[in-house]
């Protein structure tokens, strides 16, 4: 059993819509050996070494499903299997992942083993820690050679991987203050692989990293750290402050503590979590000794005098005290009859108690200060306290160190509230902790004492989140208010646009549209990541990466991003969810590759962004399978666009109240028209509209019925949706790629990027409609990686339309011959009835554009279908015929005849020829 491969989905995707990984696994010989075969030593070794796996409800919902499955029948198979043990494995890291599924992946053994991830590499170990368990379980007979490392030890890998993970995973204080963004619907994006994190999106992002804000000064931070500046701010205030000196050597310390008076406290300058800290001391010696171990910590060590009292944590964000906890270090209670060793594992099994920040309290260990703290209180590992007796294992009450914590927030006194209030204002934090120490926080400091002995910058919340004893509080709920004051936005609005064709065009469509409305659009395509309309990063740029770079960018107040199936197959859609889907067609490109075999496949796929928009989804009525899409739509408004104005399933929507865009008849040509409340709102005629062409560019004017309903949605007015789309041009530097038109030669000449056999069949309907003196030529390829069949399609949907056809293949040969593609498209066009003589072969891009241009004389039109567009542009605008060529075209003839077998051979089979000898259509007019 192997991994054959892993993909990890962000956002929605075809298995789910959240995040999830997919291993591919092959099981190899264990096809022949699900659980029940492989026997009681192996269920029962697997539910012993996790015994959360009794709780998995499995297909059954219900706790104990999974082991029932194991025992029942034949059993389950290990891929199944693997699914919850890497499930589970998380769920003891401290992760919230309860989501899998396993299915077949057509070759037998074969499986997509699909589960739940939070973080992506722990998801990632936790899948190949649950392999390596599966197979130290299995038979040894069956077991892959090196499938288990030597001296495999479950428990302390398991134990490992915890640790591991924690170190990757966000704290108690970022976990709780994205869980309440999450709770608030406000969005968020990790920054980094520790605390950083953007909540929000765009101009409306605030940064947090722990519990530092993007608002929290930077002086004040470092005034925070600064325990000896600290504490001369709050003395000059007339806080309660403990007096200190600042100390550079052991006896300095010394001659510090006797100068203060005993006890002192001796601690590094501007350590934290408390480290190197030690209280309480009352001799020299005792004092030389704590200045070393501080001195590991920090290069400055702070001699103070010693306050006595509980240690208590004071909260307060924005201003306000928000929670109060007293800490109490960590330590075990005696009972007269078990050793502190056995103590400690007692109170370890506790199941608060985990690794690290695993869970809310940590697990107390006997390193070499609690061996110390033991030693000072007359105590080792093997005495037996009285009953009652508490023996401390640490001097601090740290939570990440063992310690415990009691909610006071209720019961403080408010002169002690007001002064913590005034310390953290003083050092200048929008979120401080306050480090007070006094025998009754309920009693004011100005009766009972007490000192302050830190300001903490990045104060942790776990204390008040989840503390040993009394009510839990909400720090993150006041960051968040503090943050995001009721009334302010968090999200920009997302549009994601996807298709087989047209996306890349009706994205920029839309951005033009919304940025002539207003808005610092952030726009992802296929050439590239724009912000604001200028290109900031090149490239093929429509997955989950790309949306990030968007989502993040501080001026982006609006996103429209072009969703591939590429992407969404590979990485996932990139964000949870998006305010305007559209989905513009379906075709057959790209069949056969990631697992996606037929239209209605792909369709699933394209379905996607549809299913996850929350104000409203865009469909295209023309195409049947998006059509089909309505009922999966849970957005609050579905369009549809049409450009047939008597659509019937269009016109029951209109009827019922829904929206449309439909291209209507009108007086002076086709008008798009808006439809809402049943009511029509002409819009602008086709015409007018640059990108189509006068109206010829059939497929753009599809384009801009779907640009304008989602503007629609945005919220865009109707003279902002006439203005963009009467100023949205498909030339070069607009739209690279898009029925870009030259007419500075003799001849026109038209560049596009088409290259399925839906979006040849387009350009050759808008060639076939535009008025052409002369011949029309095309410059003809397919890439590829594409099935031989769909290279077929391309050659037939461009057949008949044109007078000659140069053939040609990509730079890029993926996996094929330098000249096979060429010679696909010229048997298919031979077959479709295009005559030999029509057909040149030019395998090589650059020279295909050259011979056609070239070819071309005055008054002809030349579609240049092109993959490297910046190249071939730039060889259309430079391009000026040789005085030979000049020639030659002059004593050219108009037309090559039609070879006579050929023609006899086609009319026989029903074509219908101009007098040329090209094919045309049925019913198309073929003129003279």
């Amino acid at each position: 059993m192997r991994i054959l491969d892993e993909t990890v989905y962000v956002g929605p995707n075809l298995y789910a819509r959240f995040p999830v990984l997919r291993l591919l696994v092959d099981l190899g010989v264990f096809e022949e050996w699900p659980s029940a075969r492989l026997g009681a030593p192996f269920i029962d070794g697997l539910l012993a070494a996790l015994p959360g796996l009794h709780d998995h409800g499995c297909s059954y919902r219900a706790p104990g499903g999974l082991a029932r499955r194991l025992r029942e029948d034949e059993g389950t198979w290990l891929g199944h299997i693997l699914e919850h043990v890497a499930l589970e494995l998380q769920e003891l890291a401290g992760a919230h992942v309860t989501f899998g599924k396993t299915r077949g992946a057509g070759p037998r053994g074969h499986y997509h083993v699909v589960y739940e991830y939070e973080q992506r590499d722990v998801g990632l170990r936790a899948g190949e820690l649950a392999l390596t368990l599966l197979m130290s379980l299995v038979p040894a007979a069956l077991r892959p050679a090196g499938a288990v490392p030597d001296g495999f030890d479950f428990a302390r890998e398991r134990d490992e991987f915890i640790r591991w993970a924690q170190r990757r995973a966000f704290g108690p204080s970022t976990a709780a203050l994205v869980a309440e963004a999450e709770r608030r619907g406000i969005p968020w994006i990790r920054l980094d692989d520790a605390s950083l994190v953007q909540l929000g999106h765009g101009r409306w992002q605030q940064r947090l990293q722990a519990t530092i804000t993007g608002r929290t000064p930077h002086i004040a931070v470092e005034l925070a750290s600064d325990k000896a500046a600290t504490n001369r701010i709050l003395a000059g205030l007339g806080l309660p402050v403990p007096e200190q000196r600042l100390v550079h050597s052991a006896e300095d310390a010394v001659r510090a503590a006797e100068r203060l008076g005993y006890p002192v406290v001796v601690k590094p300058a501007d350590a934290n979590h408390g480290r190197g800290i030690t209280i309480g001391l009352t001799d020299a010696e005792q004092v030389r000794a704590a200045f070393t171990r501080a001195r590991e910590h920090a290069r400055d060590v702070l001699v103070e005098q010693y306050v006595g009292g509980a240690d208590h944590r004071m909260l307060v964000i924005g201003g306000r005290l928000v929670a109060v906890a007293q800490r109490v270090p960590g330590h075990v209670v005696g009972n007269g009859r078990h050793t502190i060793e056995a103590l400690v594992e007692a109170v370890n099994h506790d199941p608060r108690r985990g690794v690290g920040h695993e869970k809310i309290l940590t697990r107390l260990e006997f390193d070499a200060q609690a061996e110390r703290l033991l030693a000072e209180q007359g105590y080792t590992r093997t005495s037996v306290p009285a009953a009652g007796a508490r023996v401390f294992l640490r001097s601090t009450g740290n939570l990440s160190t063992g310690g415990t914590a009691i909610d006071l927030t209720d019961v403080v006194h408010p002169d002690n509230a007001a002064m913590a209030v005034r310390a953290v204002q003083a050092i200048g934090l929008d979120v401080g902790g306050v480090d007070f120490l006094t025998d009754d926080i309920t009693r004011s400091y100005k009766e009972a004492g007490g000192a302050i002995c830190e300001i903490n910058a990045a104060p942790g919340f776990r204390m008040h989140i989840a503390p040993s004893e009394g009510r839990p509080r909400d720090p993150a709920g006041a960051v968040l208010d503090l943050l995001f004051p009721p009334g302010t936005p968090s999200r920009i609005p997302i549009v994601a646009v996807t298709g087989t064709n047209g996306k890349t065009t009706t994205a920029r469509m839309l951005a033009h549209l919304c940025q002539l409305a207003g808005h610092t659009v952030g726009l992802t395509t296929t050439d590239g990541v724009y912000i604001a309309g200028q290109r900031t990063v090149v490239g093929d740029m429509t997955g989950p990466a790309a949306t990030e770079m968007v989502l993040s960018d501080p001026a982006v107040d609006l996103a429209v991003l072009e969703i591939a199936r590429g992407g969404l197959l590979r990485a996932g859609m990139g964000v949870p969810d998006c305010d305007v889907a559209a989905v513009l067609n379906v075709g057959p490109d790209h069949l056969g590759r990631l697992g996606v075999e037929t239209l209605e496949q792909m369709a699933e796929v394209k379905r996607i962004p549809v299913e996850v928009a929350r104000e409203a989804a865009v469909l295209n009525a023309d195409d049947p399978r998006v059509l089909a899409m309505a009922p999966h739509v849970r957005a609050r408004h579905l369009t549809l666009t049409t450009m047939d104005p008597g659509h019937q399933a269009v016109r029951r929507h209109i009827e019922a109240g829904g929206r449309a865009v439909v291209l209507e008849a009108g007086i002076t040509g086709p008008v798009l028209t808006l439809y809402e409340h049943r009511a029509p709102v002409p819009l602008l005629h086709a015409h007018l509209v640059p990108a189509t062409r006068e109206g010829r560019a059939r497929h753009q004017i599809a384009n801009a019925l779907a640009a304008a309903a989602m503007a629609h949605a945005l919220g865009c007015s109707l003279d902002q949706i006439r203005h963009g789309l009467q100023t949205f041009d498909t030339t070069f530097y607009q739209a690279p790629g898009r029925g870009n038109l030259f007419t500075q030669h003799p001849f026109q000449v038209v560049l596009d990027y088409a290259h399925n056999a839906p979006a040849v069949a387009a350009m050759a309907d808008y060639v076939d409609r535009v008025p052409v003196a002369g011949r029309r030529l095309v410059v003809l390829a397919a890439p590829g990686d594409r099935r031989d069949a769909d290279i077929a399609a391309v050659a037939r949907s461009a057949a008949g339309h044109f007078d000659h056809y140069v053939v040609r293949r990509d730079d890029d040969l993926r996996g094929r011959a330098p000249d096979e593609v060429p010679r696909l498209l010229r048997a298919a066009l031979r077959a479709a009835g295009v005559p030999a003589p029509a057909i040149d072969v030019v395998p090589d891009e650059r020279a295909a554009v050259a011979h056609a241009l070239a070819l071309a004389r005055a008054g002809d039109l030349l579609l240049v279908l092109a993959d490297d567009l910046t190249r071939s542009w730039n060889q259309i605008v430079e391009f000026r015929p040789t005085a030979a060529e000049r020639r030659a075209r002059a004593r050219r003839p108009a037309r090559t005849p039609p070879a006579p077998l050929e023609l006899a051979h086609g009319m026989a089979r029903g074509y219908v020829y101009d007098r040329h000898g090209i094919r045309r259509a049925r019913g198309e007019e073929v003129g003279d």
